[in-house]
């Protein structure tokens, strides 16, 4: 399904990325280039030092889970330590964003299906397909 929507998107200087919010987890969320399937998106940790996060620079941790946005910056190049996953991901420097969609088209299994929702603990984190 989200497919569709992602072919839609104007190439550009940009990336699309999707909160992924979990408690205890520093990463931030999906990200991937415009006009691919959200398959290919890493998970990403931010690096804050231009730009903080839409939810930090609220004070409003998590509040923009599953929030769509259009994100300015970069890889780094560089993979930080996340400790409560015990994983590696890739850093992006963010730049700036602009939210695209508070309700956007659901990416992750458990978002339409109830079994896979049943099924997610705590701890697991999805992947988008």
């Amino acid at each position: 399904m989200s497919a569709v929507f992602t072919r839609s998107e104007p190439p550009g200087d940009y990336f699309v990325g999707r909160r992924y919010y979990k408690q205890d987890y520093k990463f931030w969320g999906y990200v991937r280039k415009p006009g691919q399937p959200w398959s290919t998106a890493q998970l990403v940790v931010f690096n804050e030092k231009e730009k903080l996060a839409p939810d930090r620079e609220k004070l409003s941790f998590g509040s923009d889970n599953n929030y769509e946005y259009k994100l300015y910056g970069n890889f780094s190049g560089q993979t930080v330590y996340e400790p409560a996953s015990n994983g590696f991901y890739p850093e992006f420097v963010l730049k700036r964003y602009e939210l695209v969609s508070t309700n956007p088209v659901p990416i992750f299994r458990s978002q339409y299906s109830d079994r896979a929702r049943a099924a997610l603990g705590r701890t697991q984190i999805e992947k988008p397909e």
